[in-house]
């Protein structure tokens, strides 16, 4: 139950994220998802474009990242992990997408603003020229969430593998003050 409990969270967690982001990268350029992406949705609408792209762009990338999160957090003889204890760690990593996200939308505004990067061929022509620096930024910002998301997820399964391995290791009881230590006799 726990797999399909780890497996669920990271889908979950994903899928918000990914509303979330598109609801805020549809208000800067509606156009990044009726121009930039396949015609799925017959609506100009961001709200609905953000929720249906949200949907669609991350459910698929929770479960690729739930899929060896479960395996490394329950595999093996190490203590497991439970879905309630990977709640956090999701967090925080659905938490470090986002200011990435963030600080590269930041970066590609600010490089489309002074014509550093611009759009080439069919989108140059399809996207408005007044939308273009928005359109970079909402790619940036999106291209730097599934970066985060992939780089991020490495770390936290490595992490999840490293902690299970940690708590194995038997400690050492420590003599109490005061006490008889074997061999030192007063």
């Amino acid at each position: 139950m726990q797999w399909i409990g780890i497996i669920s969270l990271s889908i979950a967690c994903c899928v918000v994220y990914g509303i979330l982001h598109d609801q805020v990268t549809a208000r800067i350029c509606v156009e990044y998802f009726t121009i930039g992406h396949p015609p799925v949705f017959s609506t100009q609408d961001p709200t609905l474009l953000g929720i249906g792209w949200g949907v669609i762009a991350t459910w698929w990338v929770g479960a690729i990242l739930g899929v060896p999160l479960a395996m490394v957090s329950r595999l093996g003889t190490a203590p497991r992990k439970s879905t309630a204890q990977l709640f956090r760690p999701m967090l925080m990593l659905m938490m470090l997408s986002a200011s990435f996200a963030t600080v590269m939308g930041t970066v590609g505004f600010i490089a489309a603003w002074n014509g550093w990067v611009f759009l080439v061929d069919e989108l140059a022509t399809r996207v408005p020229p007044e939308k273009h620096v928005a359109f970079i930024t909402d790619l940036w910002a999106h291209s730097a969430s599934y970066f985060a998301g992939f780089v991020g997820g490495i770390i936290l399964m490595v992490h999840t593998w490293r902690s299970r391995r940690l708590n194995t290791t038997p400690t050492k009881a420590e003599p109490s003050v005061g006490h008889e230590v074997a061999g030192n006799a007063f």
